[in-house]
Order: C-alpha cells, then structure tokens, then sequence
C-alpha cells in the first residue's frame, strides 16, 4: 500500500477511535451547557456576580464541559472516578462499597470545601467550580450511578436507529441529538415550577440526590433487552426523563453556588 495513503487511513481511524471514547464517557456537552445554563437563571445576583468575576467572564454553561475537556491530560487522571458512582440497583450510596480513588459525592464535596476556604486561591477556586458545574450535572446522569460489572451501562450493547452504540451512550448523547436542540433551546424550555416546587427539588444532600437519579437507573437498566434496536418510542418515553434531569440538575447547582458565595 502506498505509505501516504497508509498514514491517511491511520490517521482517519485514529479520528474516528479518539471520537468514540469523548462521546461515550459523558452527558454529552449539550446536555451540561443546559443544566449550566438553568443554573445561572436560578442564582441570586450576588452569587452571580462573584461567579463571573472568579471565571473572568465566562459563563456556567462555557465551563460545564471542561471536566471531561482535561481527560486528555495525564496530570488529571486522578480525578476520573470523580465523574460517577458505582453500586447495585438494589443499594444505596451510603452502605455501597466506595471507590478509594473518590467519586461523585466525594469529588462534590471536595470542590465545594475549596470554594468555602478563604485560604484558597482564585486559581484553585476557578478550577474547582469548574469541576464542580460539571459533576453536579454527571450527578443527574442516571448511568453515572450504575452497576460496577458494566460499567453504567456501557457494556451493554444496543442499537440507536439500527446504529450499533450502548445503553449509557443512549442516555449521554444519542436522545438529545435525536432530538437536534441547541443547550439554549433546552434550557429555555425547561417545565414551569412554582417556588414550592423549586424548593422541594433543592431539599436534601448531595447523597440525597444520589438516591433520587438512582430510581431512575434502576427503571433504565430494566427499558432495554440487549442488542435491542432503539428509535422514536423510547424516545418518546424516556426523553422528559432527560429534560427533567437537566432541570433538577441546573436547580440543585444554583443551590449550592447561592450558598458558597452569598
């Protein structure tokens, strides 16, 4: 084979492999920049106003994705069991065997205690709320609370539209892409809530949260038979669910940044 035409196909396949693994491993960046933006509608203005100056202008929804952005740089490794929970559908967080590497809970936790240190810098602020914007939106993946064996899901191969992928994949990315929303579109669509509404998703812990997105694990581990082909009516049934999840989760971040910075 000619060498040139040797380095383009291994270039193209090289493309192709590197973008299977960013599309897989997280609620896809449409799906973070719209939890960022609901965020910002629900923060009070002085909370809003410490939060700009700290991340220089960028807004919740730039840096929602930037967690999975640093993937790519070795010296951040050790912050990749951050972006999930793992335990059985019939356990919960608090009794579940924990990762000693950290996850979820342990990882919010972490970048809400350096954005409440006054001995911090604005360095290590800014990255932590960074990180924070983001795995508060992996919270209300269900597929990141799954089962240790498959990997939340993604081993468990589907099909999308007769196109091969796997169950967390379809929960990531596939239904919002289906449905070809823009995150502004998605965030300025959310449901009508009343206060009292509002407060009661706000209720609760972290862990509390966890528990709430795994009843919902527990339901998608149970809407699919493997090598099932997917298409409209699970998209029909499931995506509110996605729609709702997005919502809790941009209303649960603006909890937490109104308390760390007002």
């Amino acid at each position: 084979m000619n060498k040139k035409y040797l380095l383009l196909l291994i270039f193209i396949c090289t493309i192709n492999f590197s973008f299977a693994i960013n599309t897989d491993d997280f609620w896809g960046q449409t799906g973070h920049r719209a939890t960022g933006k609901i965020a910002e509608k629900h923060l009070k203005s002085r909370a809003k106003r410490k939060i700009e100056k700290l991340l220089q202008g960028e807004s919740l929804a730039f840096v929602s994705t930037y967690a999975d952005e640093i993937k790519s740089d070795k010296s951040f490794r050790k912050y990749s069991s951050w972006h999930y929970v793992n335990m059985p559908l019939d356990g919960d967080y608090v009794t579940a065997e924990k990762n000693p590497k950290g996850d979820l809970v342990t990882g919010i936790n972490q970048c809400i205690s350096v954005l409440k240190d006054d001995n911090a810098t604005d360095k290590d602020k800014r990255f932590f709320l960074k990180m924070l914007v983001h795995l508060v939106g992996d919270l209300h993946q269900p597929m990141h609370i799954g089962r240790r064996e498959d990997k939340g899901g993604n081993t468990i191969q589907v099909q999308w539209f007769k196109q091969g992928t796997n169950l967390h994949s379809v929960w990531d990315t596939k239904m919002i892409e289906e449905w070809n929303m823009s995150y502004l579109e998605l965030a300025n669509n959310t449901k009508q809530l009343s206060k009292e509404e509002i407060k009661a998703i706000q209720s609760g812990t972290v862990i509390d949260w966890v528990k709430d997105t795994h009843a919902i694990t527990k339901k998608v581990y149970n809407s699919v038979e493997i090598g099932e082909n997917l298409k409209y009516r699970y998209s029909y049934d499931y995506f509110p669910v996605v729609r709702q999840q997005l919502q809790k989760g941009g209303i649960r971040l603006a909890k937490i940044l109104n308390e760390i910075f007002c």
